[in-house]
């Protein structure tokens, strides 16, 4: 089971939810290197890293690109309304995950809690 938002998810979330109620932190940043004529270049690929406070505001991340926000379980469990459910399917051999509204709007099941409070989450903000 995860235990925070992956790098996509957390792209998504960025855009619908406070900052301030993100916990984790992903540094952006693009490697690079001196070549033997000294022109510096620099990979088409990021590299992702993950933080506990904002890299921008740390003194070593001076190369970060962009800081990305990311929440923890924790974190998006505080952001679902009072009027949703969490419900665990054990009846096969893994566990699935879905919310419920009281209203009796389902989620898709998900093999993972983080996903099932993510696509909550932006299902709500599509609205």
């Amino acid at each position: 089971m995860k235990s925070f938002t992956d790098i996509e998810q957390s792209k998504k979330l960025e855009g619908i939810l406070p900052i301030e109620s993100a916990d984790l932190w992903y540094a952006e940043r693009y490697a690079g290197q001196v070549l033997d004529n000294g022109k510096y270049v620099v990979e088409d690929t990021p590299n992702y890293y993950l933080s506990l406070t904002r890299p921008s505001e740390n003194n070593y991340s001076q190369d970060t690109i962009k800081d990305i926000p990311c929440w923890s379980l924790a974190a998006l469990l505080e952001l679902i309304p009072k009027n949703y459910l969490i419900e665990a399917n054990k009846k096969t051999t893994r566990t699935l995950y879905h919310i419920t509204a009281i209203s009796g709007e389902v989620t898709h099941y998900h093999q993972d809690l983080v996903d099932a409070v993510v696509e909550l989450l932006l299902k709500l903000k599509s609205r």
